[in-house]
């Protein structure tokens, strides 16, 4: 038997032949995938790949349509996309076929498109001759009731927490919130419009144009149309040791069509005014409990130290939105009371200052013509930049965001390649 596999590695080295050396040759050193197959019955399937040594995979899922997603390390896919097709009669399979490819640098993705629901029974990556570097990713998926793989998406905010990319310590991290998202798709207005996906439109034009700069680690706490819990997107933020965290979202107010323009947000134990409380209300009826800071055993100390943080957050948050309304006059039209505070759920972690921008209202005519337009977006993100580079330059900066001008290449980061969907 150990004979048998020994010839199985070798085999599998030979085929890698002038690929693994090309891929070693260019600098990256990345594992390299040669090989790829799929097979699968009514109740079950797997996708195995063949590697030139192990890697570390992490598993998701996807809503809308149904995906598994599996993450990996920067690979080298030398394999013939015909392998991902699926020939066979599809309603009485799980799988409708795989695509893989890089994500962002460091990042590679595989996706496993269902055809019913299906969730992950192992995912495994070893050595196929004990001592020897050659492996195989093993992917099963078994069939599973609806309600299972439901449950599945809505863990995978967990799980992508634990997949956070990497961030530059040296730099300011920027954590991008972008509201709502799958089943939960905020605000709607006229023509027909989502908030989810109009203030993930924006999150990513401002992303864009941040890690440009080439100055902050941007994390985002979604990178799909996926739900993700309030506790959550506070998680994501505190794991990636947030420097800056900026929750976006858009209102509607169906009582009168004229209120309009962007408001920002800070945090408060009373709501600044009647309108502040309802749209605090609104957003917090995700739900979500707000999991407490890490606080030093003494109680007494912990109360102390605990208020001190949060008081000096909140104080960097007001700086910071005082800041961006004046940066945005420039951009796009105001409300008529830009500036307000409320008690949002995702604003009241002490360890970071937090702001929650309202871009507009989906009940405006006018504010709907401004957030759908291309142009709009990245002058709104351009001058939210601008804020972000003055807030971070300036001498009374926050301890944890270092200055925005030290020159350090960002991190990477994840992208909104179609791949990432």
């Amino acid at each position: 038997m150990a004979g048998r596999g020994r010839l199985a590695a070798l085999a599998l080295f030979t085929l890698m032949g002038t690929q693994l050396q090309t891929g070693l040759a260019g600098g990256a050193g990345a594992p390299v995938i040669v090989g790829a197959r799929l097979s699968q019955d009514e109740n079950g399937a797997k996708l195995v790949f063949d590697l030139s040594r192990q890697v570390e995979a992490t598993t998701s899922a996807l809503a809308s349509p149904d995906r598994i997603v599996i993450d990996l390390p920067e690979v080298s896919f030398q394999v013939d996309s015909s392998a991902s097709r699926v020939g066979a009669q599809p309603h009485v399979l799980l799988v409708r076929g795989f695509r893989f490819g890089p994500l962002t640098p460091g990042k590679s993705r595989v996706v496993i498109d269902l055809e019913r629901a299906a969730c992950p029974a192992m995912v495994s990556s070893r050595s196929i001759v004990e001592g020897e570097p050659a492996a195989r990713l093993t992917i099963e998926l078994k069939a599973c009731d609806p309600s299972a793989f439901a449950a599945l998406v809505r863990s995978s905010a967990i799980l992508t927490r634990i997949a956070l990319p990497p961030v530059t310590l040296s730099q300011p991290v920027i954590v991008l919130d972008p509201g709502h998202g799958g089943l939960d798709s905020g605000a709607r207005g006229l023509r027909g419009l989502q908030e989810k996906t109009l203030v993930f439109d924006f999150c990513a034009e401002l992303k864009r144009q941040l890690d440009k700069t080439k100055r902050y680690s941007i994390v985002m706490t979604r990178y799909g149309d996926q739900y993700v819990d309030l506790d959550d997107r506070v998680a994501i933020a505190r794991k990636a040791s947030a420097s800056l965290f900026i929750s976006v979202h858009a209102d509607t107010l169906s009582e009168d069509a004229n209120v309009s323009g962007s408001t920002v947000y800070t945090a408060a134990d009373r709501a600044s005014d009647a309108e502040a409380a309802r749209i605090a209300a609104r957003e917090n009826a995700d739900g979500g409990r707000l999991s407490p800071a890490s606080r030093p055993g003494n109680p007494d100390v912990a109360d102390i130290l605990f208020d001190l943080k949060r008081r000096e957050s909140l104080t960097y948050a007001r700086i910071f939105s005082r800041g961006l309304i004046e940066s945005l006059k420039a951009a796009t039209r105001l409300n008529h009371n830009p500036e307000r505070s409320a008690g949002f759920v995702v604003l009241k972690a002490p360890e970071f200052p937090s702001v929650l921008v309202e871009l507009g209202y989906l009940s405006n005519a006018q504010d709907v013509q401004s957030l759908s337009s291309p142009e709009w977006q990245t002058r709104t993100a351009a001058a939210t930049v601008t804020e972000i580079d003055a807030f971070f330059a300036g001498p009374g900066k926050p301890d944890n965001g270092p200055s925005a001008d030290n020159g350090v290449a960002p991190s990477a980061v994840r992208d909104t390649a179609p791949l990432a969907h």
